[in-house]
């Protein structure tokens, strides 16, 4: 599977009933009867079964190209520390196989796409979480479940959301990225109050691990476009990864950024460093969806750390962490003297 120079098409959607009683149900479900795709009626994302595959190889390769259009019937915003308040839920679900990725554990057997249509109530309650917390500026994240930039050339729900928080005075909205179909978001009334960040890494992590998602190249051209267009912009390096001349692989990637980013783009530039970790329900499902994996989960060489809702992780021991922690800021600080690193985790 190759990088995804073409924007994202599903092969399979499915409307619930009552995503059909909203005026953004009602017009995607006109937009989607246009095009070449077959759509089907589902009484609940749960009740999804009879996906096209002769295995569930075939399967889970299906369902990463299905959306469900529906409702987001649950409005309590997860917390997203350490990088906002609060988890904004816009879409669940991804179209790209990174085999690295913390979805395969939290969708596990239901990783088709989904994209909410009740949006007007979403950011209702996102207006309440900000009342709650005013004076104070409120930073809501709009990735943690999904590549939402991914699919929002056929939803632009993203965009609704960034017009929504350019409107505010208390808020702020935060994504990140791996696509570079970004030319409908370029138009947005910002205001400069959506933080757009794209995931980068080094040749090894992309070719080897982030299958089905832009090449580094597209993601930095679109990184440009969108600080011209005004918004502030940001890097997440995740994961950090110790793969064989991890140094130079790291050193290359900055470099990279250094010659391609215009100088005057870079004054309000952000990174966020994400070192590499899994947990075991993690570590059984990429093996069964990518049984010919490179990825290193070596629970012996690993430290383990304990977790929300009990459920540990493994990172790298505290010298190697320490390590890919003073490399990376190493070159931040070198290429970008000016920026600011919001955290190591």
């Amino acid at each position: 599977m190759a990088g995804a120079n073409k924007p994202f098409m599903p092969q399979l959607i499915y409307f619930e009933p009552r995503a059909l009683e909203y005026p953004l149900g009602k017009e995607l479900f006109d937009r989607f009867s246009k095009l070449e795709v077959e759509i089907r009626e589902t009484t609940s994302h749960n009740q999804i079964r009879d996906l096209p595959g002769d295995n569930d190889f075939q399967k889970y390769r299906t369902a990463k190209s299905t959306l469900v259009v529906g409702i987001r019937k649950t409005l309590k915003f997860d917390t997203s520390k350490p990088s906002a308040e609060y988890a904004i839920p816009l879409a669940t679900g991804c179209m790209g196989h990174c085999h690295y990725c913390y979805l395969q554990t939290t969708l596990g057997s239901k990783p088709y796409l989904r994209t909410y249509v009740n949006t007007d109530e979403i950011f209702a309650q996102a207006e309440k979480y900000m009342q709650e917390r005013a004076p104070e500026i409120t930073r809501f994240e709009a990735s943690c479940t999904s590549d939402i930039v991914g699919i929002d050339h056929l939803t632009h729900n993203l965009k609704r959301a960034i017009e929504f928080f350019g409107a505010t005075d208390l808020g702020r909205l935060r994504f990140t990225t791996k696509y570079h179909h970004v030319d409908h978001l370029l138009d947005a009334k910002h205001q400069g109050k959506t933080r757009f960040r794209f995931s980068v890494n080094s040749n090894y992590v992309i070719k080897n691990f982030e299958l089905g998602t832009s090449p580094l190249e597209e993601r930095i051209n679109a990184a440009i476009k969108v600080a011209e267009a005004g918004y502030p912009l940001g890097f997440i390096v995740a994961p950090l990864y110790l793969h064989k001349d991890w140094e130079e692989g790291y050193k290359e990637l900055f470099d990279i950024l250094e010659a391609k980013i215009p100088k005057h783009l870079t004054n309000d530039l952000t990174f966020e460093l994400i070192q590499h970790r899994f947990t075991k329900p993690a570590k059984r499902v990429i093996e069964k969806n990518y049984p010919k994996s490179k990825l290193e989960m070596n629970e012996e060489e690993r430290k383990y750390k304990w977790g929300r809702y009990g459920i540990g992780k493994y990172v790298y021991q505290d010298d190697q962490a320490t390590r890919l922690r003073e490399t990376v800021e190493n070159y931040i600080h070198t290429m970008f003297p000016q920026a600011k690193i919001e955290y190591f985790t």
